[in-house]
Parts: C-alpha cells; sequence; structure tokens
C-alpha cells in the first residue's frame, strides 16, 4: 500500500506567558537564521569559501555557551533554522535565481520542531522550553508523525503536524469528467455543470480598499499603523480562508464521484501576468488543481493532465471550429453540435484525457503529464 504526506494543522491558545515565550523563540530562530545567511555570505565574499550545514551546526554548542538565549531554544529547532538556510542555497543554485535575503522583524513567522520535543496530552500539547500550550483538536491526529511546525498567522498560533499514513482508496468508480476552468465561470464539466466562480477577492475588495486607505494616513511603524497592518491581513486572511474551504469541498466531491479526472496543464504563471491577473490569481486555479491531485493520489484515482493547445477551437467530434475570444457559443458545422463554448472546451478535454489515458501506461493515481503535441480527430 502506498504511503502519503498529510498536514494536520490545529488552533493553539497559549496564555500570555507562554505567547512571551513563543514570540521570543520566533525572534531567537530570526537571529540565527541572518547570523548563518551573514557567516556563508561573507565566508564566500572574503575567502571564496563554501559553509555546509554540518560547520555551522558543529558550531552551536559554543555559540549556546556564548548566547544564554540559544540555551531558551530547543536544540533541534535550531539545528532546522540552519537546515532552512541550506535549503535556501540549494534552491538558489537549483533555480539560478533568488538569492537568500535576510529576514527583518515580522518576516519570521514559523520554527520547527524535526524529530522530538512535542507530545500532545488529551488537549494539551507538550512542547520542549516552552511548556503544556492549550490546543484545539477538531479531528483525530492520524499516521506517524514526522515534524511539528508553530506558526504565527497574524498573532494567532497554530500547530502543523506532517504525518505519514497509508493511503486510503476509494471504491473503483470508471466515470469519467473533464473540467474546463474559467473567470466567468469557475469551471464547467464535460456533464454541463456550471460551477460559479465565487470572487471572494473582489466581494472583500471595498472593505480592503477602505482598510488600506487608513494604513497609508497612519505613520508609519506607529502602534496604530500596527494596529491597522493587522486588520488587512485579516481581511486577506479571511478570503484566503474562503477560497480554501469552497476549493477544497469542490475537489473532494469530484475525486468521490469520479475515477478519472481531466483537467488542462495550463500556464497560470503566465496568465497571471497578463491585464486579467487579478481575477487569475482570485480564481487560484493551481490550488484548486494541486488539492485535486493530492486527493486523487490518495484516494487511487487518476488526474490527467492534457495539452491545453486548441482545446476551445476543437469540437469533440475532432473538426476544428475557430473562435474568437468573445465567442462564446460553440456549433460545428460538420456534427451540428451546439452548446456553449466552455461545455465543448470539457469535452474536448475529457476526449484527450481519455486518449491519453489508454496510451500512457502509469500507476492509478498519478498525475499524467500531456506530451506537448496537438492531438488530431
Amino acid at each position: 500500500m502506498s504511503k502519503s504526506r498529510r498536514t494536520y494543522k490545529y488552533r493553539l491558545w497559549p496564555n500570555r506567558k507562554q505567547r512571551e515565550v513563543l514570540f521570543s523563540t520566533l525572534e531567537v530562530c530570526r537571529q540565527l537564521y541572518n547570523d548563518a545567511l551573514k557567516e556563508r555570505r561573507e565566508a564566500w565574499k572574503l575567502c571564496r569559501t563554501c559553509v555546509s550545514f554540518s560547520m555551522q551546526s558543529a558550531q552551536l554548542p559554543a555559540c549556546k555557551a556564548a548566547d544564554p538565549a540559544l540555551g531558551k531554544v530547543y536544540s533541534q529547532v535550531l539545528q532546522d533554522v540552519l537546515h532552512r538556510v541550506d535549503k535556501t542555497y540549494q534552491a538558489f543554485f537549483r533555480r539560478g535565481r533568488g538569492f537568500p535575503r535576510f529576514k527583518g522583524q515580522g518576516w519570521f513567522d514559523s520554527f520547527t520542531y524535526p524529530q522530538a520535543g512535542f507530545r500532545v496530552n488529551g488537549g494539551r500539547l507538550s512542547l520542549s522550553k516552552i511548556g503544556n500550550v492549550k490546543i484545539k483538536l477538531h479531528r483525530s491526529l492520524q499516521g506517524e508523525v514526522k515534524t511539528l511546525t508553530l506558526k504565527n498567522e497574524n498573532g494567532k498560533w497554530y500547530a502543523c503536524f506532517s504525518s505519514i499514513l497509508d493511503s486510503e482508496p476509494l471504491p473503483e468508480n470508471n466515470d469519467a469528467i473533464g473540467i474546463d476552468v474559467g473567470l466567468e465561470s469557475f469551471a464547467v464539466t464535460s456533464d454541463a455543470e456550471i460551477v460559479d466562480n465565487p470572487r471572494w477577492f473582489r466581494a472583500a475588495q471595498k472593505e480592503l480598499r477602505r482598510k488600506q486607505r487608513h494604513v497609508s494616513r497612519c505613520t508609519k511603524r506607529s502602534s496604530g499603523w500596527k494596529r491597522a497592518c493587522r486588520i488587512v491581513a485579516k481581511l486577506h486572511r479571511h478570503v484566503f480562508h474562503q477560497r480554501n474551504d469552497f476549493q477544497h469541498k469542490l475537489s473532494r466531491e469530484l475525486v468521490n464521484n469520479y475515477g478519472i479526472i481531466a483537467v488542462e496543464d495550463l500556464n497560470i504563471q503566465g496568465l497571471a501576468g497578463g491585464t486579467l491577473a487579478k481575477s487569475v490569481h482570485d480564481a487560484a486555479w493551481s490550488g484548486f488543481i494541486r488539492k485535486l491531485s493530492y486527493k486523487a493520489e490518495s484516494a487511487g484515482r487518476w488526474l490527467v493532465k492534457v495539452n491545453a493547445r486548441g482545446t476551445s477551437q476543437q469540437c469533440p467530434c475532432g473538426r476544428a471550429v475557430p473562435k474568437k475570444l468573445w465567442d462564446r457559443k460553440h456549433h460545428c458545422s460538420a456534427c451540428g453540435f451546439k452548446t456553449i463554448r466552455d461545455h465543448a472546451s470539457a469535452l474536448e478535454i475529457l476526449r484527450r484525457g481519455l486518449r491519453l489515458r489508454t496510451e500512457t501506461p502509469a500507476l492509478a493515481g498519478v498525475a499524467l503529464e500531456a506530451p506537448s503535441f496537438s492531438y488530431g480527430a
């Protein structure tokens, strides 16, 4: 049976003293991150020497002896901070861009217990060097817990447990569906079901504009400015939670009801840089497809990504039906098929997905990448 990694997120309710310890731990981790980054930069700048994680980790005992603040933080938490610095360098060399930067005040919002130092006892989370913090276990924690990350989101603390657990395949289902995502409607399926676009950000934009004007009127870094910034961040977080909840429910419904799900392999990053950037970001197609992908993998379903080129310019019968962007109706002169543009696209996505599904051998639950060629009739 295959394994999958899942994160369980719970709300923490620390008391005043525990909040002070949590924030002081964040500050110590931030300073250690900046010091480790500074050492690496200066070692290369002055001596052309690369500093590795093992070299910096070996210095921790001496650093803790020199700085009492480091001794108040669990040792593996400090090691994880050095791992983060090492990962940022590895990512920079892999991508060739995004050189690691120093973390300013408020730009370091989490720390991790990578192996030990934590334990759940009923409604309490026991944390080394911090104490027993009240936790709201709204659902059971399953699987083998690997790491615990404590995260501060706009003054609220959360515990994120990363667990390894067995996949739970759903009963076999041979029903297939094609999904065409868009801006007018969030999605149109090959079954002619239209999912309305909630436009969560657009709905909150008026209130956000008013709150952001208040931020601009405040003196920067003042207490009023910080309070206004927290209010704006709270509104953005609310929009994020609304969008997340909507996509989780829709993706779960699709995975439960269909065994084969075909979607377009869109260049979302390119679309998000054009004139429709705000609407594309508000729809968040990449997040929706990512949720579909891991849910399908866990349930033993097929998620097939097909070539997006020309899906709206071709009839499911295989005949080309050219359309302008403002043409919202589909009418094929060859077969006489009439429908809306997005429904025809969803049918064509399904046709390509089924064809790719039969031509490409793979394991169930693995998202299939479409080859970069155009499909014929």
